[in-house]
């Protein structure tokens, strides 16, 4: 599976993602600080943001991971773009929520310490497995307009 995977800086929480989805079989398409090239480099989370969220909605990825600090800033970056159901989530519990009520296409991590490397598998397993709830469908629909 193609995955979008952005970050306005690189750290030890996006390494370890990366890794993770990278040792799971998934081709990673990287944006920001996490990809490699000068111009890469110097874009800024609503760039990021914006940019993994056009990969999502055009279908160029089927899902992405995407960081900022707070993760606010990248999350509403992604939302902006037609199709973008970004979720910032701290947990699997959150993780699986995010994916089970809403049908997010796009998880959102903070890099300000709130989500530790060894909650990562647990995170991209509930990401990975959970299907939307049918019971939901009419509310998507709803965010979808």
């Amino acid at each position: 599976m193609k995955v979008a995977f952005g970050s306005d800086e690189r750290s030890e929480l996006t390494d370890a993602v990366r890794a993770a989805l990278e040792a799971r079989g998934h081709e990673v398409v990287a944006v920001g600080p996490v990809a490699a090239g000068p111009v890469e480099a110097a874009k800024q989370w609503a760039q990021v943001g914006r940019e993994v969220g056009e990969l999502v909605a055009s279908g160029a990825a089927s899902t992405a991971v995407l960081f900022c600090w707070t993760g606010t800033g990248a999350s509403i970056a992604a939302n902006k773009v037609r199709g973008v159901r970004a979720a910032l989530c701290t947990d699997a519990g959150t993780a699986e929520g995010a994916r089970r009520w809403n049908d997010a296409n796009v998880l959102v991590l903070p890099l300000s310490g709130l989500v530790a490397v060894e909650a990562v598998p647990a995170i991209l397993d509930v990401w990975f497995t959970t299907e939307a709830d049918p019971m939901e469908a009419d509310n998507i629909a709803r965010v979808n307009d």
